[in-house]
């Protein structure tokens, strides 16, 4: 069995999931929530906040991958430096505890979950719900990175399946 972490990175709030991948390749949840770090006094603690959070998420249930959002660039370059400065202190969350971190394009994630690389939220969140079997509504940030944790696990199937190191699954032309 492996168990992965995925994570929706953002400045304000930052989404968790935790996926079990039994050897048949069904899919568990284990864990799902979201950070909420805009009561800090200033970014910087912001950013500690997650770090920390983070460590004793994965030190409570020992996730061994980890899958994270890709930056996409937004509208506003503040916005975007945030998101990846957020980002940032996940990735060095996960490396801290030795957690190789692979990284997915939010329209790969939901075409893995939807089957279409320009779902909205809802659907992702109605996706994530069915494949995982979790009753009632979840919070859009923690379905994003349920939906992160479940594109790695498919992914990583993909790849075991067709025998091809990982390095050669997301070329570009």
């Amino acid at each position: 069995m492996t168990r992965i972490i995925g994570i929706d990175p953002g400045s304000q709030r930052t989404g968790v999931g935790i996926i079990d991948v039994t050897d048949d390749g069904s899919l568990r949840h284990v864990f799902h929530g979201a950070l909420a770090v805009a009561g800090e006094a200033t970014f910087p603690l912001r950013l500690k906040r997650i770090f920390d959070e983070l460590q004793a998420i994965v030190g409570t249930h020992q996730p061994t991958e980890a899958s994270i959002e890709r930056v996409f660039m937004a509208r506003n370059p503040d916005s975007a430096l945030k998101l990846g400065q957020a980002r940032g202190a996940a990735i060095c969350a996960l490396v801290n505890q030795g957690i190789v971190v692979h990284e997915y394009a939010a329209s790969e994630v939901k075409q893995a979950v939807v089957g279409g690389g320009r779902a909205d939220k809802s659907q992702v969140q109605h996706m994530i719900g069915i494949l995982l079997s979790i009753k009632g509504p979840i919070q859009a940030d923690a379905a994003d990175a349920l939906a992160i944790a479940v594109t790695h696990a498919h992914t990583r199937s993909s790849i075991e399946r067709l025998g091809i190191p990982r390095t050669a699954w997301r070329r570009r032309r």
